[in-house]
C-alpha cells in the first residue's frame, strides 16, 4: 500500500502544541525583529544625514556589511561568534535561558534596520532640501525638523518597500531554526522526524507560512493607499 496522507495525526495531541508554539516563535521573532529594526533604521537614517563625514562612513559600512552577507551568516556571528569572546560562565548562563531567540532578535532586526534605513533615505531624497531650510529657518533644530517635518513625508514616500521589507523579514524568520529557535519551520522539521509525515509537517507549515504572508500583503496594501503622499 502506497503512502496514505493523513493530516489528523500532526494535527492533534503533542504535535499540534508543537505547531502552535512554532507559530508563537515565529511572531514573537517577526514583531521584535520589526519593532527594533524600525527604530534603528530612523537612527541610522537621521544620523547619515548629518554632514559628518565619519558618521556617513560608519553608518555606511553598517548598511554594506548587513546588506551584502547572507543572513544566515549574520546569525552564526551572533550565536556562535559572540561565544567566543564572552566568559564561560555568560555563556553558560545565556544557553540556560535560551538566549538563542534573542540572537536571532539581534541579528535579524540590525539586518532589517540597514534595509529600512536606505529605503529612508530614498524617501528623504525626494523630498526637496528647501523643506529642510524652511523648518531651521522658523527656529527648529536640526532632530527637530527631521522629526516633525522631514521624517513625516520620508516614511509615508518609503512606505510600499518598508512593507515589503516587512514580508521579506517574516519568512526569514525561518532562518533562525539554523541556530536552534524552535519557530515553525524548526517544529516541522522535528514532527516530520518523529512522525515520518513529510508532506502532512511540511504542509502545514506551508499553509500557515502563505496564510500570514497574505495577511501582511493585504494589510501593506491597506496601509499604502491609507497613507499615500502625492508628491508635486
Amino acid at each position: 500500500m502506497g503512502y496514505q496522507l493523513d493530516f489528523g495525526k500532526v494535527l492533534q495531541g503533542e504535535y499540534l502544541e508543537l505547531i502552535l508554539q512554532g507559530v508563537q516563535t515565529t511572531m514573537v521573532l517577526f514583531v521584535l525583529s520589526w519593532i527594533f529594526g524600525l527604530v534603528l533604521a530612523i537612527v541610522l537614517t537621521v544620523v547619515r544625514a548629518i554632514e559628518f563625514r565619519p558618521t556617513q562612513l560608519l553608518v555606511a559600512a553598517f548598511v554594506e556589511y548587513h546588506r551584502n552577507v547572507p543572513v544566515l551568516i549574520q546569525l552564526f556571528v551572533w550565536y556562535f561568534g559572540l561565544a567566543v569572546v564572552l566568559p564561560d560562565v555568560v555563556n553558560d548562563y545565556l544557553n540556560d535561558i535560551g538566549a538563542e531567540i534573542g540572537y536571532a532578535i539581534v541579528a535579524l532586526a540590525l539586518n532589517k534596520a540597514a534595509y529600512m534605513s536606505e529605503d529612508f533615505r530614498s524617501g528623504m531624497r525626494s523630498i526637496h532640501p528647501a523643506q529642510m531650510e524652511a523648518a531651521r529657518s522658523i527656529g527648529l533644530t536640526y532632530l527637530g525638523a527631521m522629526r516633525w517635518v522631514i521624517l513625516p513625508q520620508a516614511w509615508r514616500l518609503a512606505l510600499p518597500a518598508l512593507l515589503g521589507q516587512t514580508l521579506i523579514l517574516f519568512k526569514g524568520t525561518s532562518l533562525a531554526a539554523g541556530i536552534g529557535v524552535a519557530e515553525l519551520s524548526y517544529q516541522a522539521r522535528y514532527i516530520e522526524e518523529q512522525s515520518f509525515r513529510i508532506f502532512e509537517a511540511y504542509g502545514i507549515a506551508t499553509a500557515i507560512y502563505m496564510l500570514i504572508s497574505f495577511a501582511i500583503m493585504w494589510l501593506s496594501s491597506a496601509l499604502s493607499k491609507r497613507f499615500r503622499l502625492r508628491v508635486k
